[in-house]
């Protein structure tokens, strides 16, 4: 597929060699990024259906390119991100550079919009992304609107379209969780006991910080003797509950978008490429595997795995790989 759009294959850079040093990169070493320019744009969100959180908004962020856009690519993070993040800035840049518009979300909770809605995100929250998918198309002003996700931003743009097919011109997912099962468990591997660590450290601050208060129950779960432990232990506790999931269980099973994408696609899915890394620590390459398996061979859904690469690194030798084929992507998306 890389080579269809004109991009040899990856190659990991030195001294970034390996899934766990490529994963780490751009925290080890800071990433060169132009200054914030972006133009702040609000969007009202309705409250969640569990009584979780009451009506907000979100926060997000338009880079507009020098010339007159291709079209928008609306951009989301993965677990833990915001706006800010380096790899989504990274990206955001490189396809503001190609030409796109680049509206980058903070999904309820993130910030620098914790500020502005009560709660927290969660791999499917439609109901957050269907008034942010609604603005973006009018911002696209008639020019293709795409999607691009970073980890769980892109399980949330699979579950978006799966609720509706025609809210996306084109996609692009680099790592992101297709079983949200298999990846809760392979955080908790024990090799990946840091990593769990570093995730938990940050939900669990970005929950607590939230101005409109936490409820009781939630109150005793982050702070007291049986504060979570791991990523499950948070969805149990947390994220299932506001999402209105009966367990956690429950909310594994209908928020990944595995099932219902091996089951059949409508015909007006859009063009989507999934990015995934076999050695990605977090992330089993084994459900993207699963899907490539079940869909035809020119269907709208293609993939590229590579052998190195990490979780969301692809750092290569003139950059990052993965921006690369992100631009190529939807560049190609966008001309059609």
């Amino acid at each position: 597929m890389e080579r269809e759009l004109g991009l040899p294959p990856f190659r990991q850079r030195i001294p970034w060699l390996g899934g766990d040093l490529q994963t780490l990169r751009d925290t080890l070493r800071p990433v060169d990024l132009p200054p914030e320019r972006g133009r702040s744009i609000v969007i009202d969100v309705p409250a969640l259906a569990s009584g979780a959180a009451e009506a907000g908004q979100l926060l997000a962020l338009l880079d507009q390119p020098a010339s007159t856009p291709r079209g928008l690519v609306l951009l989301l993070h993965g677990l833990g991100g915001s706006s800010a993040r380096e790899g989504l800035r990274r990206m955001g840049a490189a396809l503001c550079e190609a030409g796109f518009s680049v509206l980058r979300l903070n999904l309820r909770g993130a910030d620098p919009g914790r500020h502005l809605a009560g709660g927290t995100y969660a791999a499917c929250c439609n109901s957050d992304l269907l008034p942010v998918i609604a603005l973006a198309r009018a911002l696209a002003d008639g020019r293709p609107l795409l999607g691009a996700g970073i980890s769980l931003g892109g399980t949330m743009l699979l579950n978006a379209c799966l609720n509706d097919a025609t809210v996306l011109d084109g996609l692009f997912c680099a790592s992101s969780p297709l079983d949200l099962a298999a990846c809760s468990a392979s955080i908790e591997r024990p090799r990946n006991r840091l990593y769990q660590h570093w995730l938990l450290k940050r939900l669990v601050r970005q929950t607590a910080a939230d101005p409109f208060g936490l409820s009781e129950r939630e109150e005793r779960s982050l702070c007291g003797e049986a504060q979570p432990t791991t990523i499950r232990a948070f969805d149990a506790a947390i994220t299932a509950p506001r999402w209105g999931y009966a367990d956690v269980e429950d909310y594994y099973r209908n928020a990944s978008p595995l099932p219902h994408l091996c089951s059949g696609l409508p015909e007006s899915w859009p063009p989507t490429l999934m990015l995934q890394a076999l050695d990605d620590p977090w992330v089993p390459a084994a459900a993207a595997l699963q899907l490539e398996q079940s869909q035809a061979a020119e269907g709208p859904l293609r993939f590229v795995f590579t052998r190195h690469g990490g979780h969301n690194g692809f750092h290569g030798r003139n950059g990052c790989w993965g921006d690369q084929l992100a631009v190529a992507w939807l560049q190609r998306i966008g001309v059609r």
